[in-house]
């Protein structure tokens, strides 16, 4: 294991464990390895979010129940 690796306990509800040792056997890759993509794409599609809202930030905000009374007076709903 390398020595830049950090240690910590997960807890997984046991069908979740199931159905995660069945993939690994699977893909024939850790726990861990599968544990960290996921972790690292869950942040990366964070990180993209972030940078939508900061790009949008300057747009005006719309009240939902005024675009659902808009689209009602135009026939959309």
């Amino acid at each position: 294991m390398s020595a830049n690796l950090k240690r910590a306990a997960v807890y997984f509800k046991p069908e979740l464990h199931r159905a995660l040792r069945l993939k690994v056997v699977e893909m024939d890759r850790s726990l861990s390895d599968l544990v960290n993509e996921a972790v690292q794409l869950s942040l990366v599609d964070n990180a993209e979010d972030i940078a939508a809202f900061k790009q949008r930030s300057r747009e005006p905000n719309l009240p939902f129940g005024g675009v659902v009374e808009g689209m009602k007076r135009r026939g959309k709903i």
